[in-house]
């Protein structure tokens, strides 16, 4: 079985051991292989880590990825409306594993718009939860093609706080910024000690140049760390539990 292992899954363990740690807080999970990741870790080694189901439902047995517990599938635990979200989220007890259309070298990041903001170029998202969920708790980052167009030096619009800006804010309103890692389907990133992006570890097969060609500012990769491949069991979790239809294979890129 290992023999067979995909990046998609390489991803998937390596983004659930971020949750490592988390103890009883809502995982806010965006994306296919962040759910699946928040999935594998609550039925590993994260077995308090609070989900949901994506609707209204917190689970303790998680249904498979695309099935709600409304479906009939997954053990329900308590009811969480949209607005009860906004209490979690300000208590501080939920861990997000977010994307990015842009990430810059100090983590700054960007869902809102590309070019520049009073007549962008391309108009996104916005800034959505990323504002608040940077000032209150943990935040990862999950980005499924490691580009030079994601990884810029300097983003367009500031929508996800960064470690450079956290740092210069003289109040007390970002005491709790933390941000954790950078999940890319080339390798796993983390922070220097000055705030900048670095690579952690390297996936398996890929190369430290192959990450600086599609880095667009200068990266440390210098670590000789290679992400590991996911055990047997979590092989057996991820694709006979929680992703039976392999999604995942269909948002990484190797």
């Amino acid at each position: 079985m290992t023999s067979e292992i995909t990046r998609a899954e390489v991803c998937v363990t390596a983004c659930a051991d971020a949750w490592s740690g988390a103890g009883e807080v809502l995982a806010h999970a965006v994306g296919v292989i962040p759910s699946i990741s928040a999935r594998l870790a609550r039925l590993t080694h994260e077995p308090d880590l609070v989900l949901s189901d994506g609707e209204c439902f917190f689970v303790s047995d998680p249904p498979p990825i695309g099935k709600s517990a409304s479906s009939g599938l997954g053990t329900i635990e308590s009811w969480a409306p949209f607005r009860s979200i906004f209490e979690i989220l300000n208590t501080g007890r939920r861990h997000s594993m977010m994307g990015a259309s842009q990430i810059d070298r100090f983590g700054n990041q960007n869902i809102s718009a590309i070019g520049d903001w009073q007549r962008p170029k391309r108009q996104l998202i916005g800034v959505r939860g990323a504002p608040g969920n940077t000032v209150n708790h943990r935040v990862d980052y999950w980005i499924s093609r490691h580009t030079a167009r994601v990884f810029v030096e300097k983003v367009d619009v500031v929508s996800g706080v960064g470690n450079d800006r956290a740092r210069a804010h003289t109040g007390t309103s970002l005491r709790f910024h933390d941000l954790g890692v950078v999940v890319t389907n080339l390798a796993v990133l983390d922070y220097a000690e000055d705030g900048s992006v670095k690579v952690r570890s390297f996936h398996p097969g890929v190369t430290a140049d192959e990450v600086r060609a599609n880095t667009g500012f200068d990266i440390d990769v210098s670590t000789t760390t290679i992400t590991r491949f996911p055990s047997t069991e979590e092989l057996r979790l991820i694709r006979e539990v929680i992703d039976p239809a392999n999604l995942r294979d269909k948002e990484v890129r190797a």
